[in-house]
């Protein structure tokens, strides 16, 4: 499936008095990289909203190898799990600078129209960026 890497330097804001980062921190993280995949397949995040689809995300799973530190430069690896349909699937892996997996994680968001408030099926638009 498509892939794409996605460059992160750790702020000591993100990090708590051991200089590592905050677990609440990684959802961010994870979305700076979505959006970043959308962007390079040519879909603005941003545009999409104003055509009145958003995508909140329904489940997140992390899973912690090792903890990120203040000044890491992490490398996301963000992964289209499969052909969207109502919901879009991503896998990541995040990385620091050692090439050391730090962290798995997988999201599942949800395609709504703004308007309604209802979930609908994944744009053509998107699928056809995808090669769908």
């Amino acid at each position: 499936m498509k892939s794409h890497l996605t460059n992160v330097k750790v702020r000591y804001a993100e990090t708590d008095q051991m200089g590592v980062v905050y677990h609440g921190n990684y959802a961010q993280y994870l979305e700076i990289a979505r959006i970043d995949w959308l962007a390079n397949i040519g879909i603005s995040y941003k545009k999409m909203e104003e055509e009145g689809v958003m995508l909140p995300v329904y489940e997140l799973k992390l899973r912690f190898k090792k903890s990120a530190k203040f000044d890491d430069d992490l490398r996301i690896e963000t992964t289209l799990k499969g052909k969207p349909g109502v919901r879009i699937e991503f896998e990541y892996e995040i990385f620091n600078q050692h090439d050391e997996l730090l962290t798995e994680a997988e999201t599942t968001l949800i395609f709504m129209d703004i308007a309604r408030n209802k979930p609908i099926k994944c744009p053509q638009y998107v699928l056809e960026k995808l090669g769908y």
